[in-house]
């Protein structure tokens, strides 16, 4: 509980409402009732644009000082060099396999994109349209005549290259994720043994041992997600939402999160104050190398977000590709 201590401190009052999904989190800012959002990279480019959420100063809140250096001023949470909220967590899309099912130790994302029918029925992606994205970078290393360099930053043919390899991949495909409990009874069950997964997920399967699974990140990379801190830009209270931003992203209580939900904090002190010991090395928390690693999610846009000119496809023609996908 890292609200009623926030309240009594601060005596800030909080209202919390829980959204699932990442489109769910950005049609609840637009209702403009909230004063704040935590948000995935598939959200925040989202509701910077569209002007839900303000700039933030960064100077009002003495936490960021000490959050990693390479979760600061990214595609993802900055404009122009101007940040729009605070990171707070972070992690990798691993793959993730049982090892009495799937014996060759695959280092590739190969294992479920062109050998996925070899666990025909039994591979497990993730629920998002954001998951093209996985495709994508796949294709980046796999088929480089393609010309992708950012797996966010795809041309209408890029999108279509990514869109086939999901077509193909789909009948191989059990069942899609986005809740991830459903995953953990998956593999429990075995209806599924190979496929997208977070650290998360595998720890909680190893808890009871009735299936030993093993989390790899594959040798071209990961997809991975950065948490931010954003405030409304209509809140009503943008004080408290600062002090939250500040409270939430704390040593103490960033530690409490991170272990909660299962994912590194963004706090470089907060490893201090993990109940478990070595959970900042598991999640790899301030390894710098390993993040350069993630490509971490984005929302796409037409103005391509590496850069690169302003030919790319919109979020919007994702989701109609996901759609065409999933059928």
């Amino acid at each position: 509980d890292w609200v009623t201590p926030f309240e009594k401190k601060t005596g800030c009052q909080v209202n919390v409402k829980l959204g699932n999904t990442s489109d769910e989190m950005v049609q609840l800012m637009r209702t403009g009732q909230y004063d704040g959002v935590s948000a995935s990279g598939d959200a925040t480019l989202r509701l910077i644009y569209a002007g839900d959420v303000a700039p933030v100063n960064t100077d009002l809140v003495p936490s960021y000082a000490t959050i990693s250096n390479f979760l600061k001023d990214k595609s993802w949470n900055s404009v122009d060099s101007q940040m729009y909220g605070i990171p707070h967590g972070w992690g990798a899309n691993l793959l993730m396999y049982n090892l009495n099912v799937v014996r060759d130790a695959p280092n590739s994302w190969g294992a479920v994109f062109d050998s996925a029918d070899k666990y025909k029925g039994k591979v497990t992606a993730y629920d998002s349209p954001i998951y093209i994205a996985d495709a994508a970078l796949y294709l980046m290393k796999s088929k480089p005549e393609l010309g992708i360099k950012d797996p966010y930053s795809l041309t209408s043919e890029q999108l279509d290259a990514a869109t086939d390899l999901l077509k193909k991949q789909r009948e191989s495909v059990g069942e899609y994720w986005s809740d991830y409990t459903k995953e953990v009874q998956a593999f429990e069950s075995g209806t599924s043994v190979i496929g997208t997964t977070w650290q998360v997920i595998a720890n909680l399967i190893g808890t009871d041992n009735k299936v030993q699974v093993n989390t790899v990140l594959p040798k071209e990379g990961a997809t991975g997600w950065s948490d931010t801190w954003m405030i409304s830009s209509k809140a009503a209270h943008p004080n408290c939402m600062y002090k939250w931003m500040d409270w939430i992203t704390s040593p103490e209580v960033n530690a409490q999160v991170a272990e909660y939900f299962g994912e590194a904090p963004a706090q470089t002190k907060a490893c201090d104050h993990t109940t478990q010991k070595d959970f900042c090395d598991i999640f790899h928390a301030t390894d710098a190398d390993y993040a350069a690693q993630i490509h971490y999610w984005t929302t796409p846009q037409k103005q391509c977000v590496d850069g690169s000119g302003d030919n790319c496809t919109t979020y919007d023609e994702w989701v109609t590709k996901w759609q065409q996908i999933k059928g």
